[in-house]
């Protein structure tokens, strides 16, 4: 199971990434922080008791669009359903998309508490690793920058 830390000025978050029942939301994570795609990006939206959300490209400095609705130029197929059945749990990594399927690119955002509304819905393609990984969740804060490496 590949293992993704996110950096942020809080401390690290590290994530397992669930290859096995998303895989293509997982490669796609995983070639954009390779890429380069997330460093120097913002948490855009971070709603306390919910979420942190970030991966727009927006959100960089100098850049001129609406932070929030940006991607990386292409959308992927949601990956929901009895082949994906993992659940929003806390501390639950999962593709941000539009109000429509499919919809997703290089948005995410990492849960504070169980969101079962968003089961079926989003796709779940990983989970942080401990608690202290929650503690850092649970303080970052919008407008803190993030950079993603893949190990």
């Amino acid at each position: 199971m590949p293992t993704a830390i996110v950096h942020t000025p809080k401390g690290d978050i590290k994530l397992d990434l669930f290859d096995q029942t998303a895989p293509n939301t997982v490669a796609n994570f995983m070639k954009l922080a390779n890429d380069g795609f997330y460093n120097g990006l913002r948490f855009h939206r971070v709603i306390p008791n919910f979420m942190i959300q970030g991966g727009c490209p927006n959100s960089k400095e100098g850049a001129s669009g609406q932070p929030g609705s940006g991607g990386p130029g292409y959308t992927i197929d949601c990956e929901v359903g009895p082949s994906n059945p993992e659940v929003h749990t806390p501390g639950t990594l999962s593709m941000a998309k539009r109000q429509e399927p499919n919809s997703g690119g290089s948005q995410f955002f990492i849960t504070h508490t169980a969101t079962p509304h968003l089961d079926g819905a989003h796709t779940v393609f990983g989970r942080i690793q401990s608690e202290a990984d929650m503690d850092v969740v649970n303080a970052v804060e919008q407008g803190d920058e993030f950079s993603v490496e893949i190990i």
